[in-house]
């Protein structure tokens, strides 16, 4: 049995783990390995926007809307709904691998919600 994402750390894990995926996929880790110059500083935020968007404390600042616009158009607007679906399935993945519970699923219904506007 697992636990589910209860803590900072936790979702700490989920989140880098979640990234060494991503930078080793050869269709998507091009878009990251290319963007992120600090991947520790990146991950810092990352967490602390999932920390706020699974238990609302934290304080993130950023807009991810604006930084994905910026990559996109860096990379001539060739990110498709097929890297994003591939994103989404190594989310997945990182989750099940690592995670059961309500909070995770949360994890898994949130990140359903930025295709829509991704």
């Amino acid at each position: 049995m697992k636990n589910d994402i209860k803590t900072r750390e936790d979702v700490f894990l989920l989140v880098s783990t979640f990234y060494d995926k991503v930078r080793k996929d050869e269709k998507v880790g091009h878009f990251f390995n290319n963007a992120i110059k600090n991947w520790d500083e990146h991950l810092e935020k990352l967490t602390t926007f999932w920390e706020k968007n699974l238990f609302l404390r934290g304080k993130y600042l950023g807009d991810p809307l604006v930084v994905h616009a910026k990559v996109d158009k860096e990379n001539n607007n060739k990110i498709s709904q097929l890297h994003f679906g591939i994103w989404l399935n190594l989310w997945y993945e990182t989750i099940d691998e690592l995670f059961e519970g309500d909070y995770a699923e949360n994890a898994k219904r949130r990140v359903r919600k930025m295709n829509t506007f991704l």
